[in-house]
Parts: structure tokens; C-alpha cells; sequence
């Protein structure tokens, strides 16, 4: 007989997470197409680990469906995706008070259409097993600034863990999120960037041919050999540039390279610990580079509201819609009575649930007083208040009948005896 497998029922747990970490829900509801289903995929990825990445949605479900379930799940953040009759919208959540924001995706593209673009796509697996690290940019900062951008920017912040240097370890920032504002059309750009790590000082030819050596390492069955015959000279493929004429003497002058390794001065680090890849040591300088592997977002906020989905209170900002002094002080008036005659009825309704228990309890002890006297008073005369007085008991024994003349003459034939039938609780 074949044993039978024990399933993993066991909660996956992430190193250095704790029940401070934002986790979220990225979830789509209403009818989607399949390249928003994508994209809803894809924000899981960029949100790894902290978030459930195999949340199955189904179409009955609403968003107060989710909100109910976050707390027990310790679930900070709900994003949530649907198509309006103008474009894609994206609600940002905070759990479990609020506030909601809810933006415009004007436009978007999928992680397989940005690796397209790109020459050589690199295989991402293990950069998801750490949260990525938020950059925000072209902000406006100061005493001026307006506060839905503030509120935008904190809002961000929340989604993922906040930065400690001092704690963080170097090999675990594998990847970026972009977030910066264009305040020509006030919109707010997302991206997803890969950090890569290269040697520096050393021209693309030559990570070429290091490449190939170390490709032919890794499989031998590859021969690593450079293509080299269109090249007078070794010195022509390593020293020339891409796009500028053959020399002369087929080498290339030492300001060209000194300007070409200057170009990478500002992208050079030295490395405060060790890092992922080959020979990335500690101390050694090596050129930083951002790879993007989307997905990529162009939003606009519409519109920020206090509470959450179903529950909303008064409006923050609207970017369609604007309201005068006097409005929005009517709308908070008529929020706060809305929230009183909720917390009215809330307190009657647990008033009526205690009124109900105190009753079932002096009810129950009635009912035990009430049996203990009934049992008393039928011991002290008895008489058994449960027979049935319309029915003839009979023990076998014939009724003795008041006129004797007649019962002497005529006597009647016994009687069938009856068992006594009881009423009695159950």
C-alpha cells in the first residue's frame, strides 16, 4: 500500500520579516481583459515577498471581502485593479482605517514587453526573495508643497520596509521601484529596475571576451572563441570604440580611453561588503547599473477619501471635481452624523443583546424554580398534575359502581385495561 504524502501546511515565513512589515493584497475585481490580469500578476512580483502571490480571486468577491479578511492576516495594503469606461483604475488601500487612493492608469506595460525591448533579457529568480528599494523623485519639497502630493508620498512609503542602514545587508538589495512626479502633467511614473553590478574601468570588449572565457568555463562543450577575422589586430577590437572609423595604426588614442573610463566614474562604487556575483568583493570598485524589468505605470490621482471602500468618509482631494469652502463643510457635517447614528445604532444593538441574555437567564432560573415546587406538591398530595383527567386509568381492578341493585342483576364484562399515557417535558 502506497504511503500517503503530507501536504506543506505549514505558513511560509521570510527572513527579518516581522508583524511591522507592510504585506499586501494585489487583487483585480469586475470584469478584467487578460493584459490587466498580466499586470496584476506582474505588481505581485514587484511586490515580493511580503505579498500573497498565489491569491485566487473570484468573480463574487467583493473588496469588503478582503478588507474583512486583511487583520487577521496582519495585511496592511490592498491594491486593487478594474477597468472603468475610460481607462484602468488602481485603488491604493491602507488597512484597516484607511485613507483610499484612487488612481488613473493612463498607461502601462507588461513585464514580457519590456524584456522584449531589450537585447539581452536576464533570467530573474532569486532577486524576489528580498523587498525591493523605494526611490521617490521630482517631488516637490518644502513648506509649499501641496498635501495630496505629501499624502501620495507617504502612502508609497508604507508599501514597502522602510531602509535601515545600519541593519540592511548589501547582497539583499537586488532591486529598485522607481517612483518620480512630472509636474508638467502631473502624473507619477512607476518602475522596476534590476541593480547590476560590473567591473569597472574596463571597456565593453573586454567584459566580451571575459564573458566568453567564462561562458566556455560553465559549458565546454562551447568553444568561447571570439569572432576576430574582419580585425587587422587584436588592438582593433579591444580599443576601438562602437561607431568610430578604423584608425590608422588600428590603435586608439589614450585620450579616448581616458574619457571613455572617465564616463563610468559616476557610476562607480566601492563595494562596503561582499555582493552577489563573481568576484564582487569587499573593497573592490565596481560600476552600478540599473536594468528595467517592469512593469512600468503612468498614473494620475484622482481622488483621496478618508475610511475605506463602502465605508467612505469625507473627501481629501479630488482632481475632477472641486467643491467650495461651505460644501466640504457640509459633506463633514453630514459624515460625522452618518458616523454617530452608526455608533448609535451599534450601542442599542449591543444593549438588546445583553437585554436578551439577562432574560434567557432569569427565564432559565424561573423554569427550575417553577419544577422544583410542581415536584414538591405532587409528592406532598399524591395527586400527579400530568395524568390526563379526561382519561380512565385502570391497574386491573374493576370500578365499583354507586348502585348496587343493578351491578348485582347486570354485571358488566370487565374492561380492557389502558396503559396511562403522561404528559411530561421532553
Amino acid at each position: 500500500m502506497a504511503r500517503k504524502r503530507k501536504n506543506r501546511t505549514h505558513v511560509k515565513t521570510v527572513p527579518g520579516t516581522s508583524d511591522s512589515t507592510p504585506k499586501s493584497f494585489v487583487i483585480k475585481h469586475g470584469q478584467v481583459g487578460r493584459s490587466l490580469t498580466q499586470l496584476v500578476h506582474d505588481m505581485r512580483k514587484v511586490m515580493e515577498p511580503n505579498t500573497a502571490s498565489r491569491l485566487r480571486e473570484r468573480a463574487r468577491n467583493k473588496l469588503k471581502d478582503y478588507t474583512a479578511l486583511a487583520p487577521a492576516l496582519n495585511v496592511t495594503h490592498l491594491l486593487a485593479f478594474t477597468l472603468t469606461d475610460v481607462a484602468p483604475s488602481l485603488r491604493v488601500i491602507r488597512l484597516p482605517g484607511g485613507p483610499a487612493l484612487s488612481f488613473r492608469v493612463e498607461r502601462y506595460s507588461l513585464v514580457k514587453d519590456v524584456l522584449s525591448s531589450v537585447k539581452r533579457a536576464k533570467s530573474i529568480g532569486l532577486e524576489y526573495l528580498s523587498p525591493p528599494l523605494l526611490v521617490l523623485a521630482s517631488f516637490p519639497q518644502g513648506p509649499n508643497t501641496p498635501p495630496h502630493l505629501s499624502l501620495v508620498m507617504k502612502a508609497f512609503q508604507s508599501l514597502f520596509p522602510p531602509l535601515s542602514p545600519g541593519t540592511i545587508s548589501l547582497s539583499s538589495a537586488r532591486r529598485v521601484v522607481l517612483i518620480s512626479y512630472d509636474p508638467e502633467k502631473c502624473t507619477i511614473d512607476f518602475r522596476h529596475y534590476l541593480i547590476s553590478v560590473k567591473p569597472y574601468g574596463v571597456s565593453k570588449r573586454v567584459r566580451k571576451v571575459l564573458g566568453a572565457a567564462i561562458s566556455s568555463a560553465k559549458r565546454p562543450s562551447s568553444s568561447g572563441v571570439l569572432d576576430l577575422g574582419n580585425e587587422r589586430d587584436v588592438a582593433d577590437f579591444l580599443l576601438r570604440q562602437r561607431g568610430e572609423p578604423d584608425p590608422g595604426g588600428g590603435y586608439e588614442s589614450a585620450a579616448s580611453d581616458a574619457s571613455s573610463v572617465a564616463a563610468d566614474e559616476g557610476d562607480a562604487v566601492s563595494l562596503a561588503s561582499d555582493y552577489v556575483g563573481r568576484n564582487n568583493r569587499k573593497g573592490q570598485k565596481k560600476a552600478i547599473k540599473l536594468e528595467e524589468i517592469g512593469p512600468r505605470m503612468e498614473l494620475r490621482l484622482i481622488k483621496i477619501t478618508e475610511g475605506l471602500p463602502g465605508r467612505e468618509g469625507g473627501v481629501i482631494y479630488h482632481d475632477i471635481v472641486k467643491k467650495t469652502k461651505k460644501e466640504i463643510s457640509v459633506l463633514k457635517a453630514a459624515a460625522v452624523e452618518r458616523e454617530r447614528l452608526k455608533k448609535q445604532r451599534r450601542e442599542e444593538q449591543e444593549r438588546n443583546v445583553e437585554n436578551k441574555k439577562t432574560l434567557a437567564a432569569q427565564n432559565g432560573k424561573g423554569n427550575q424554580t417553577g419544577e422544583g415546587e410542581e415536584d414538591a406538591a405532587s409528592d406532598n398530595d399524591g395527586v400527579d398534575d400530568d395524568w390526563d383527567e379526561e382519561e380512565e386509568v385502570s391497574e386491573g381492578e374493576e370500578e365499583v359502581d354507586e348502585n348496587p341493585s343493578e351491578s348485582e342483576s347486570e354485571p358488566e364484562p370487565p374492561r380492557p385495561t389502558k396503559k396511562a399515557k403522561v404528559r411530561g417535558h421532553r
